[in-house]
């Protein structure tokens, strides 16, 4: 009984992995996982006209200007990745 209960909980996990891709896996690290977080809300006030305006009048910029920001922090928006470990 609790072999398939095992295998039911596995299969909706991989469903919602393959579903939700910013969901994460077990070897998923804290950068790369910050980094999808950080693009997210990125995204999200990009595709968002109020919170983009918002955004604007608070900085005192243009609605343009904002979402260009905000589109060309999504490159790196957590600095460059940390360096790999040889092992």
């Amino acid at each position: 009984m609790s072999s398939e209960l095992r295998y039911t909980a596995n299969t909706q996990l991989e469903h919602l992995h393959a579903r939700y891709t910013g969901t994460g896996h077990a070897d998923l690290s804290k950068y790369d996982w910050l980094t999808h977080q950080h693009r997210d809300t990125l995204a999200t006030v990009v595709g968002h006209p109020t919170l983009t305006s918002f955004l604007a009048i608070a900085d005192g910029e243009a609605t343009g200007r904002v979402k260009f920001e905000m589109t060309e922090r999504m490159l790196q928006p957590c600095g460059p990745p940390p360096a790999k470990d040889e092992d």
